[in-house]
């Protein structure tokens, strides 16, 4: 058994079970696999939680982060010295001050605004989910549409303050990082993707042509080798 744990961090409109692909591959890698709860519940207590099981791990940890889950583990590995490395998958990686949305911005070409349903809350917040008629050509096109309608019944809602909440310093900039695209994601465009990766000088960009934004679902092998690459470089 190696003595790597590999953290796993979901965004929004997923859940730990997006990785029930990836997981059995790393274990069968010999690593320990921990899929974190993400709260999708605003930056800094996302981080702070995901933060909190790093803590609670002996041992070298690689975090890897799908969508909104980038922005975590971005801000959840600062301060820990057994994080040796960092994988976005189809994932956000904001600069310091920077926001989901700052990295969108307008005219990025996606096309999930369009598609959200918000559900008032009594902070005068709202949830936001992705309309269950709309999800499987905004999130998972590549999916069989029995799995993508059960992945749109099973979506967690992100508040949307987390698509403002601004990204402290990222950890990025000190840590190596790899980075998987989505070559067909319309939630965050794979132009978008790349620009985040070179910016954060990726050790590897691998680009999964045709694939959507639900990538560890429908391509959990290419998750998987990517991780497995990260672990070989920082820990071999």
């Amino acid at each position: 058994m190696s003595d790597v744990t590999v953290v796993l961090v979901h965004g929004a409109f997923a859940e730990s079970a997006s990785w029930s692909g990836v997981i059995p591959l790393l274990q069968a890698a010999g690593h320990r696999v921990v899929a974190a709860p993400n709260e999708l519940r605003s930056l800094p207590g996302d981080a702070a939680s995901v933060s909190a099981v790093v803590a609670s791990i002996d041992g070298p940890v690689v975090l890897a982060g799908h969508s909104y889950g980038g922005s975590v583990i971005t801000n959840a590995a600062r301060g820990h010295d057994n994080v040796r490395a960092l994988v976005y998958i189809a994932a956000f990686a904001p600069a310091d001050g920077e926001s989901v949305g700052d990295v969108q911005g307008e005219g990025s070409g996606s096309t999930l605004g369009e598609t959200l349903a918000p559900v008032p809350l009594a902070d005068g917040t709202s949830d936001l989910y992705i309309r269950p008629d709309r999800f499987r050509e905004q999130f998972a096109a590549d999916l069989p549409e029995e799995q993508a309608a059960l992945m749109a019944a099973t979506q967690r809602p992100a508040r949307d303050v987390v698509l403002t909440d601004k990204s402290g310093t990222p950890a990025w900039q000190t840590l190596p990082s790899w980075f998987l695209l989505a070559g067909a994601d319309r939630n965050i465009p794979v132009e978008v993707q790349r620009f985040m990766a070179e910016r954060a000088g990726a050790q590897q960009i691998v680009e999964v042509e045709g694939a959507s934004h639900a990538i560890p679902v429908a391509h959990p092998d290419r998750v998987a080798d990517l991780i497995r690459a990260a672990i070989t470089a920082e820990l071999s």
